[in-house]
This record gives structure tokens, sequence and C-alpha cells, in this order.
């Protein structure tokens, strides 16, 4: 199995937990389909908001992001971060991984 890796503050990707674990232990997954939309319009700021509240409360949101940025996530939230925020995040680790080489 592919280990999953963790976003840290420094943005340095970590060995964390497999992918199938992490999944399980998300908050999402305890909802009832439909009850929240982590695929909102990215103009819907109140369906964002909600979906970002359960993103908040998730033990493994650093987990989920990791997974978005590594998997080039374009739709939705994941880890609490929109496409655009996740975008901006990866756009900013990738040149740290430059210039660290």
């Amino acid at each position: 199995m592919v280990p999953m890796m963790q976003m840290t503050e420094g943005l340095v990707p970590e060995p964390e937990m497999e992918f199938e674990n992490w999944r399980e232990l998300a908050a999402c997954v305890r909802l009832d389909e439909g009850e929240v939309d982590f695929f909102p319009d990215p103009e819907d700021v109140g369906a964002i908001a909600v979906a970002k509240a359960v993103c908040a409360t998730c033990p493994v949101a650093e987990e989920c992001l990791a997974y978005a940025i590594e998997t080039n996530q374009s739709e939705g939230i994941w880890g609490g971060l929109t496409a655009k925020e996740r975008a901006r995040l990866r756009r900013r680790w990738l040149e740290r991984m430059r210039r660290a080489s």
C-alpha cells in the first residue's frame, strides 16, 4: 500500500498512515448522504462554510488535505480547503521543494 503523506506546518510531506485507514476515520463518513455538500458551487459561501465546519472537527483533516494535494483534486472541499486554497498551498509547497533541491 502507498503511505499517506501528511502536510506539516513547513509544508514538508511526512509519512502518516495508509490511504484506506484515514478515510475510515473521517468526520464526513459519519454523515448521512447529502447532509453536507463537499462539492458545492465555488460561489456558495454558505455551503462552503458548512463543509469547512465539518472538516474543522475531523481527526484526519491533515491526511485528507495531503491526499487532495498529492492527487491534485481540482474540485470540492478536502481537509478544510477549497480547490483554490489547495492550489495556492500546492504552489507554495512545490516552490519550497524546488528551492530546497
